[in-house]
């Protein structure tokens, strides 16, 4: 067989401060990469100024603003490589990330989606790793992929097998990553994981709790539209139901935290309490928030984000 080839994927809106990084780390491989694509989502910076001194290593496309979900597709339609691989504008590579995925993908050729290891970076330090927060899964990946999202953003993905569930969905405007492993997994795709952290994902610091709130929810709408699928086995959609319990429940705690201690209201709480498929903790919660802040306070402390500190 010959040797997968990876065509990098960097979807950038704003970017141009960081772009640089993600652009030098990821032509300093020491697994050359088939090509780096880069697509302009309608930024309103200099993105291309910031990419020049790259000439004609970098594929640079431009169009109107569309969010990232769309731009990954733009660039990955445009991609010829074995394997579609994620970089994110704000992130980068360590030197020997495709070698790692090279070795993985050629050793085990039935993998269609394959990831390392990252680093958690916030304010430029290392602050653990996302393994540790969120574990990969090698047993039962079909359902274990509703729980979690255990191949992180990061992933490469066998193009064919991508071209064959429909890319990204441009509808979602945070979970469209998960919902794309999710679609490769229940269509028969395999992960692989390398355990090294060869990735760096730049963690911002700062007030992330209303956007928490929002991401869980987004998880929770993705999973609805999940449990839509043919594939689906009766056993695996009531796996479904569990973590869709679960992820829904983070989300209202999410509000909760948010109307305690962000710049939330406590307007929808009741109604958060009333919702259906939450688990009772995430229920009385709520309805605690909403009427008894103060009380609410003394018996829930703020959350922060993982890898943030006070």
């Amino acid at each position: 067989m010959s040797e997968p080839t990876f065509s990098i994927v960097i979807a950038a809106y704003e970017a141009a401060g960081t772009i640089g990084r993600a652009v030098s780390s990821a032509l300093e491989q020491t697994a050359p990469a088939h090509e780096v694509i880069v697509v302009d989502d309608g930024s309103r910076d200099d993105l291309a100024g910031a990419l020049s001194r790259f000439g004609d290593a970098v594929t640079l496309i431009e169009q109107e603003n569309r969010g990232a979900g769309a731009a990954r597709n733009t660039a990955a339609a445009a991609a010829t490589g074995t394997f579609v691989v994620i970089l994110d504008a704000d992130d980068a590579y360590h030197p020997r990330r495709l070698q790692a995925l090279a070795g993985l993908a050629a050793d085990r050729p039935e993998l269609d989606l394959i990831t390392t290891d990252a680093r958690l970076m916030v304010e430029g330090e290392a602050t653990g790793t996302f393994a540790q927060y969120t574990p990969f899964v090698t047993d039962n990946q079909r359902t274990a992929i509703f729980h979690s999202c255990f191949v992180g953003g990061w992933p490469a993905i066998r193009r064919t097998r991508f071209e064959k569930i429909g890319g990204f969905d441009e509808s979602l405007k945070i979970a469209q990553d998960w919902d794309c492993w999710l679609r490769a997994i229940l269509d028969g795709a395999v992960a692989g994981f390398v355990p090294e952290p060869l990735y760096d994902y730049f963690v911002q610091a700062g007030s992330l709790s209303s956007a928490r709130a929002a991401s869980l929810w987004e998880r929770a709408r993705m999973l609805e539209k999940a449990a839509r699928s043919q594939a689906l086995k009766p056993e695996e959609l009531a796996a479904l139901q569990k973590a869709l319990r679960m992820h829904r429940s983070r989300a209202v705690m999410a509000d909760v935290q948010e109307a305690l201690y962000g710049s939330g209201t406590r307007l929808p709480l009741a109604r958060r309490a009333i919702a259906p498929r939450i688990d009772r903790r995430a229920r009385e919660t709520a309805l605690l928030a909403a009427v008894a802040p103060p009380l609410a306070r003394k018996l829930l402390p703020e959350e922060l984000p993982s890898g943030v500190r006070r």
